[in-house]
C-alpha cells in the first residue's frame, strides 16, 4: 500500500519492527575472538591470496583497505598482522550468531555470512519492554557469547534497518522510528541505499536529488517513471512501508550460481589457468545439482594482475547439470579468452538461466546414452563427495593444481584450525560434533 505523497512520514513509531544485525569487520573480528592476543592490533585476512580480504578497524585507521595488494598494505603498515582466511570458522560463527538471534525471534533471515535481518514485531508483550530494549538485548547477547562486535539498526523496513545499522559503525546502535524518518533521511546520501547503484545515483542527481529524503519526497508516480518497479519498492521501503518481508526460509532459489578463485602468485601458464577454471566449473555444478537446477548459459571470466576483468558468455544446446557436458563448451571458450602475454590472478565461472530439474527434452541428434552416462557419473561424484568431501573425485585437470600446491590440502598458508586435524578428518570433511565449542 502506498503512502500519501503529501505526508511521507507515518505518525506510528513502529508499525513493523525490523532489525538489521551486521558484523563489524567480521572475518578479522572472528580471528580476534579466537585469538584474544590479536585484539587492538591491525589485522587483515587474505594472506593465501596475496590481497586484503578483510581489514580490522585498527588496520583501517592506518589506511589499509580491501582489496589492496598485501605487499602494498604491509608497506603502508609494517606492523600489520596478515592471516590466511579461515572460512570454515567464519561460517561457524555466522551459524552461531544466527541461532543466538533466533532465541529471541523465530523470524530471522540470513542475508550474508555476517548480516541478518530479524522481525521483532509484537514481541513487546512477551519481553515486557520496548523494541529498542529488545534490540539491545540481542546485540549484547551476540557480543557476549561470540566475543565480536556488531552494529544494529532498528526501523520499520529492511531497507531502513540496513541504513540504520550502517549509520554509526563499528559497534553502532541506531533506532529510526517512523516519526523520525524525515530527520534521519535528510542526512543520508543516495549512494548509501542498498539498491541504488552508481548509475542510479548519477541519474537521480541529474534530477536534482542529493539525499534519500529528497527521493521519498517525490511522488510515487515519479519514482515509477524514473526507476520502474524497483523505484516504487524502494520508495515505499524508505518511507517506512514494509515491501520486502523478512524471509526465514533457507534460500533455495537462485538467479545464477558463480564460483571464482584467486591465486598467488599470478600466472601465465595456460594449463594451470585452465585447471583453475575447470575447478570453478566443477564447484559451480556441484552446487547446481545440490539445489536441483539445470543451467542453460555459462560465463567464464579472468582477472589479470592489473585487476582488469575480461569474460565471455555462451549457451548450451539445452539445459544441463553435467560437469563433463559443460566442460566441452568451456574449453573452447577458454582458448578464445586466454592471452599468453597476461598474468592472471583469478578465474571464475557463472551459470545463468537456471531452471528446476525435471524431464529432459532431447533433440533428434542428442547422444542419449552418453548423456545418461554423464548423469550417472555426476551422481557417483555427488555421493562420494557427501561421504568424503568435495572434489574427492575430480577432473584430471585438478592434478595440475596439486602439482602447483593450489589444492586446499597442499596450501602452505593454512589457518590455525587446519593445522591440527583430528584423526579421520580431512581439509574437505570434518568430524561432525553436535557442538563446535564446549566450555568447562
Amino acid at each position: 500500500m502506498s503512502a500519501n505523497t503529501t505526508d511521507p512520514i507515518s505518525l506510528s513509531s513502529f508499525p513493523n519492527a525490523i532489525l538489521h544485525i551486521d558484523g563489524d569487520a567480521f572475518f578479522t573480528s572472528v580471528e580476534q575472538a579466537v585469538n584474544p592476543e590479536l585484539r587492538g592490533k591491525p589485522v587483515v585476512t587474505g594472506r593465501e591470496r596475496g590481497i586484503v580480504a578483510c581489514a580490522s578497524y585498527e588496520a583501517k585507521a592506518l589506511g589499509v583497505r580491501r582489496p589492496m595488494r598485501l605487499s602494498d598494505a604491509v608497506k603502508m603498515c609494517p606492523q600489520l598482522i596478515c592471516l590466511p582466511s579461515d572460512y570454515e570458522t567464519y561460517s561457524l560463527y555466522s551459524r552461531r550468531m544466527f541461532h543466538i538471534i533466533k532465541r529471541f525471534t523465530p523470524t530471522v533471515e540470513e542475508y550474508s555470512i555476517d548480516e541478518m535481518f530479524a522481525e521483532i514485531s509484537g514481541l513487546r508483550r512477551i519481553y515486557r519492554t520496548g523494541y529498542s530494549d529488545i534490540s539491545q538485548q540481542i546485540k549484547q547477547a551476540v557480543e557476549k557469547e561470540l566475543g565480536i562486535s556488531v552494529s544494529v539498526g532498528l526501523s520499520t523496513s529492511k531497507t531502513l534497518a540496513k541504513l540504520a545499522s550502517q549509520h554509526e559503525k563499528p559497534n553502532g546502535f541506531t533506532v529510526v522510528p517512523a516519526n523520525e524518518l524525515h530527520r534521519f533521511l535528510n542526512h543520508i546520501p543516495l549512494e548509501k541505499v542498498c539498491g541504488f547503484g552508481p548509475n542510479t545515483v548519477a541519474l537521480l542527481r541529474k534530477h536534482g536529488l542529493k539525499t534519500v529524503f529528497d527521493y521519498v519526497m517525490r511522488p510515487e508516480a515519479w519514482a515509477k517513471q524514473v526507476l520502474g518497479k524497483i523505484g516504487i519498492e524502494l520508495w515505499n521501503e524508505l518511507r517506512g512501508n514494509w515491501v520486502y518481508p523478512v524471509n526465514p526460509a533457507e534460500k533455495t532459489d537462485y538467479a545464477s550460481i558463480s564460483k571464482c578463485k584467486t591465486f598467488t602468485p599470478p600466472s601465465a601458464d595456460s594449463d594451470f589457468i585452465k585447471a583453475q577454471l575447470l575447478r570453478n566449473l566443477e564447484s559451480a555444478f556441484i552446487k547446481l545439482r545440490r539445489y536441483r537446477f539445470r543451467a542453460s548459459s555459462v560465463t567464464i571470466y579472468f582477472r589479470d594482475q592489473e585487476f582488469r576483468t575480461t569474460g565471455i558468455e555462451a549457451e548450451f544446446d539445452r539445459s544441463t547439470a553435467s560437469t563433463l557436458e559443460a566442460a566441452k563448451l568451456v574449453e573452447p571458450l577458454f582458448e578464445k579468452l586466454f592471452r599468453k602475454d597476461k598474468l592472471y590472478r583469478q578465474t571464475g565461472v557463472a551459470l545463468f538461466k537456471l531452471e528446476p530439474e525435471g524431464e529432459t527434452q532431447f533433440s533428434l541428434f542428442d547422444d542419449i546414452p552418453r548423456i545418461n552416462s554423464y548423469k550417472a557419473i555426476d551422481q557417483a561424484i555427488d555421493e562420494i563427495s557427501e561421504l568424503y568431501g568435495k572434489h574427492t573425485l575430480q577432473l584430471g585437470s585438478g592434478l595440475r593444481l596439486i602439482e602447483r600446491g593450489q589444492h586446499q590440502s597442499e596450501r602452505k598458508e593454512l589457518p590455525e584450525r587446519k593445522q591440527g586435524l583430528l584423526l579421520g578428518e580431512t581439509f574437505r570433511q570434518r568430524i561432525r560434533f553436535p557442538m563446535w565449542q564446549i566450555k568447562i
